[in-house]
C-alpha cells in the first residue's frame, strides 16, 4: 500500500497507508505526491487534508528501505514537503497516535495542523546518530520556540500533543481535536479555504516564520556545555545544537543547506553506523529463521515463579509490571516473606522517586500471590524456576513440575550456564521446556537470553519471544552450550584479563582502560559485583572437564583469601561498609606481584590499546565460533546480547560490529601479534574459521 485518495465535500483527503506506522517509503511518497497534484488540478476541490491510516499519522522513514536506492528516489521527502508547502490550496495535517521523524517534518510542511490528544510527537533521529534531515531542525524552532524545539531534537523523546499545545506562543497545532480528528481537519480546511479565497492572503508557511531567542549566543553556549556533559561519545546531539542555531542565525534556505550537510556527514560516522546497526539488530533479534512470524502462540494469562530470592523476585516484578498475575513459590515461609518484602521495597523506592504512582503500585502487588505448595501452581500457563544453579537442584524441581503442571504449560529455567537439554530430559515433555536467562537485577536489565533446547517446540519459542516483548525485554535466542552466548564469551574475556595481570597490569589499570573504551564496568569490578566465587566454581569444573584450558591462577588465589567481592567487603578491590566504591587494594597488588615472581615473569608496561583489544577481540573470536556453530543465528544477535546485558558501549555497536569497523583483516593481524606473546595462550588466538574466512574474503560479520 501507499496512500489513498478520497473526496469529502470540497476537501480531498490523502491517507498515508503503509503499515505498521505509515513509513514514508517510495510507493507511499509517489502516491502522496500524485494525490496532491490531483487535488490541486480539480476545480471542485478547495482544500486538502493529509492523515495516516490505522494507529499512526506517520513514524517517518520506511526502515525497510534504509540503505536502498528507493530511500532517496524522487519524490524524496524534501520534495514532498516543498510540494506540500507550495500548494495553492490549504493543506491541513490531521495528526493522531504517532507523528515522528519524517512524519513530523511532513506535517510541518502543511499550512495548518490539527492533532488528536495523546499523540506522540518526536524527532528521534538523534537516537540513530543523526539530526533530522528534512527541515526538522529549521521548522520546529519556528513553531515551538527555540528552547522547546531544541530539547525535543536533542533528546529524541516523544512529547504528547496536548502538552505541546500549552507551550506559550506555539504554532505547531492550530487545534487539539477530541473525537474524529480527520473530520475536525476537514472542517478547518473548508473554513480556511473560504477565508483565503475572500482575503487573497497567501497561505501560512512555517519557513516564513522567524526562529528567535532573546540571548542566542549565551543560550547556545549553555546548550553546548549541557550536551557535551551528557553525550560526550555521541557527535549528533552537539550537531543538533549547531543546526538549531542555524535556524536562528541564518536565512531559512541557508539553514536547510547546513542541516543537510550535517546530516550527510553524520551518516558516515562510526557512531551513526553503530547506532543504526543496533536499531536494526534489535528488530532482527525477534526473527528466527525456522519459526515464521505467524507461528501460533500459547496463552500466558497466569505465571508461576519458583524461588523468591534476588532473581526470583526480580523476574516476578517484570510480569507484575506487565499486568500478568504471578504465584511465587518457596520452600519456607520466611523466604517468601523476605522475597515479597524486597519486591515491596523496590516498588516503594519507585513511588518515592515519582516514577510509579501509588495506585499502580497497589495494582501490581494485588497480582502477586505466594505459596509453599506445588499444587497451587498446577494451573499456571508458564512456570519459571529461579533456584540454585546446581543440576541436582534443577532435577528435583523439574521432576516435580512434570508431575503437577497442567498439559501445555511452558516449563522454563533461569539457568545461566547449565544444559537445558539435560534439564528437559528430567521431564516427559521436553517440547515444553525452554531456558529464560534473565540478567541481574532482572527487573532492570533489558536482556533476556531465550535458550532453545533440541526438543523445544516452535510454538513455545514463539510464545516466549512474544512474552519477552510484552515485559519490555530484548529477547535473543541462543542454542544450548555451556554459558550460552553471553557467559560463554565473557569467560574468554575474563581469561585474557587474568593473563594481563600476570604480565604486568593491576586490576585497576585493566578496568580503567576498558571503561575508557566505553564499557560500563571493567572485568575486575564486574567480578566483584557478581561474586568471584561464581567464576571460581566454573573454573573448578573446567579443570576437570577441559584440563588443557589455561587460566591465570590469580583469581583462584583471590578466592582462597575469601575475597569474593562486594558481598564480603573485599575482592579485587576493597569496599567500605554501605558503599560500592572500588578502592584499589595493596593486598591484592602484592598477591599478584608474588604470584608473578613465583612464575618467574618480569612485568612489562602494557598499553591501554593492547588491554582493550585483547579483551574485545577475545569476545569477537568466541562470538565467531558461536555463529559458526549455530548457537546464535546471526552476528547481530551477539551484539544485542552485549549491548543490553554486558555494558558494551552503544556507540561502538557491539563486539561484532566493532570488529567490522576495525576491518576483519586488521583483527586477524592483531590476533597473530597476540599469539606471538610467549606469556599468552597462542591457541587462544587462533582465529575462528568463520573469522578467518570472512577476513580472507574481505567481508564482514554484519550487513
Amino acid at each position: 500500500m501507499g496512500a489513498s485518495y478520497e473526496v469529502r465535500g470540497k476537501v480531498a483527503v490523502i491517507t498515508l497507508d503503509n503499515p505498521p506506522v505509515n513509513g514514508l517509503g517510495y510507493d507511499t511518497r509517489r502516491e502522496y505526491s500524485a494525490g496532491i497534484d490531483r487535488a490541486l488540478a480539480d476545480p471542485a476541490i478547495a482544500a486538502i487534508v493529509i492523515t495516516g491510516a490505522g494507529k499512526a499519522f506517520s513514524g517517518g522513514a520506511d526502515i525497510k528501505e534504509f540503505g536502498s536506492p528507493k530511500a532517496i528516489a524522487e519524490p524524496n521527502l524534501l520534495s514532498l514537503i516543498r510540494q506540500t508547502e507550495n500548494a495553492t490550496k490549504p493543506v491541513v495535517a490531521a495528526i493522531h497516535s504517532v507523528c515522528m521523524g519524517g512524519g513530523l517534518e511532513l506535517a510541518l510542511g502543511a499550512h495548518y495542523r490539527v492533532a488528536a490528544p495523546g499523540t506522540n510527537v518526536a524527532l528521534p533521529e538523534v537516537k540513530l546518530g543523526l539530526i533530522p534531515g528534512a527541515g526538522g531542525t529549521q521548522r520546529l524552532p519556528r513553531v515551538l520556540g527555540v528552547e522547546t524545539a531544541l530539547n525535543m531534537i536533542v533528546s529524541g523523546e516523544p512529547v504528547k500533543s496536548e502538552l505541546l499545545y500549552t507551550v506559550p506562543g506555539q504554532k505547531l497545532f492550530d487545534q487539539i481535536a477530541e473525537g474524529d480528528v480527520v473530520a475536525a481537519a476537514c472542517a478547518l480546511a473548508e473554513a480556511k479555504a473560504a477565508e483565503h479565497a475572500a482575503s487573497g492572503k497567501p497561505l501560512p508557511r512555517v519557513r516564513d516564520m522567524a526562529a528567535t531567542h532573546p540571548s542566542p549566543d549565551a543560550y547556545f553556549q549553555f546548550a553546548r556545555n549541557m550536551v557535551k556533559g551528557m553525550a560526550k561519545n555521541f557527535p549528533a546531539p552537539a550537531k543538533c545544537v549547531d543546526a538549531v542555531e542555524a535556524a536562528v542565525k541564518r536565512k531559512f534556505d541557508d539553514g536547510m543547506v547546513f542541516e543537510r550537510e550535517v546530516f550527510l556527514a553524520l551518516m558516515l560516522t562510526p557512531e551513526c553506523k553503530a547506532l543504526r546497526h543496533a536499531f536494526f539488530a534489535e528488530r532482527a533479534a525477534s526473527k528466527i529463521p525456522d519459526v515464521p512470524d505467524n507461528t501460533p502462540v500459547r496463552k500466558i494469562e497466569k505465571l508461576a515463579v519458583i524461588g523468591a530470592g534476588t532473581m526470583g523476585g526480580g523476574i516476578t516484578m517484570n510480569f507484575l509490571n506487565a499486568g500478568i498475575p504471578v504465584t511465587m513459590l518457596e520452600m519456607k515461609q520466611e523466604a517468601l516473606d523476605r522475597g515479597v518484602a524486597t519486591i515491596r521495597k523496590n516498588y516503594e523506592a519507585q513511588v518515592k522517586k515519582g516514577k510509579l504512582k501509588q495506585d499502580k503500585y497497589e495494582q501490581r502487588m494485588s497480582l502477586l500471590t505466594t505459596t509453599l505448595s506445588y499444587a497451587d501452581i498446577a494451573q499456571a500457563d508458564m512456570v519459571i524456576e529461579a533456584v540454585f544453579e546446581e543440576m541436582g537442584v534443577k532435577e528435583k524441581v523439574f521432576k516435580t513440575l512434570d508431575e503437577v503442571m497442567k498439559p501445555g504449560a511452558i516449563l522454563a529455567s533461569n539457568t545461566s550456564t547449565l544444559d537445558v537439554d539435560k534439564i528437559a530430559a528430567f521431564t516427559k515433555r521436553p517440547q515444553d521446556v525452554i531456558g529464560t536467562h534473565f540478567f541481574s537485577p532482572a527487573n532492570v536489565m533489558k536482556l533476556l537470553e531465550v535458550v532453545r533446547g533440541k526438543a523445544t517446540a516452535k510454538d513455545v519459542l514463539a510464545t516466549v519471544m512474544q512474552l519477552g516483548k510484552k515485559i519490555k525485554k530484548t529477547a535473543v535466542v541462543s542454542g544450548v552450550c555451556d554459558g550460552f552466548i553471553g557467559n560463554r564469551m565473557i569467560e574468554q574475556y575474563s581469561r585474557q584479563a587474568g593473563f594481563l595481570l600476570e604480565e604486568g597490569c593491576t586490576p585497576a589499570q585493566v578496568d580503567r582502560a576498558i571503561e575508557r573504551f566505553g564499557f560500563a564496568m571493567g572485568p575486575f569490578r564486574m567480578g566483584d559485583l557478581a561474586g568471584n566465587d561464581i567464576g571460581w566454581a566454573i573454573r573448578k569444573r573446567r579443570y576437570t572437564e577441559k584440563p588443557d584450558m589455561r587460566y591465570s591462577k590469580t583469581a583462584d588465589l583471590l578466592c582462597e583469601m575469601g575475597r569474593y567481592g562486594q558481598k564480603t567487603g573485599a575482592g579485587w578491590y576493597d569496599y567500605q561498609a554501605g558503599k560500592r566504591d572500588a578502592i584499589p587494594s595493596p593486598v591484592v597488588v602484592k598477591m599478584i606481584e608474588d604470584h608473578r615472581a613465583a612464575l618467574g615473569i618480569k612485568p612489562r608496561k602494557i598499553s591501554d590499546d593492547e588491554i582493550v583489544h585483547r579483551l574485545v577481540y577475545s569476545l569477537v573470536n568466541e562470538g565467531a565460533k558461536i555463529v559458526e556453530e549455530g548457537i546464535a543465528s546471526k552476528a547481530s544477535d551477539i551484539d544485542m546480547v552485549y549491548l543490553t546485558g554486558y555494558g558494551f558501549p552503544l556507540w561502538r555497536g557491539g563486539p561484532m560490529c566493532y570488529a567490522d569497523t576495525q576491518g576483519l583483516f586488521n583483527v586477524v593481524q592483531a590476533m597473530k601479534k597476540f599469539a606471538a606473546n610467549p606469556l599468552d595462550d597462542a591457541g587462544f588466538w587462533t582465529p575462528a574459521p568463520l573469522l578467518a574466512k570472512l577476513a580472507a574474503e574481505g567481508k564482514t560479520f554484519t550487513p
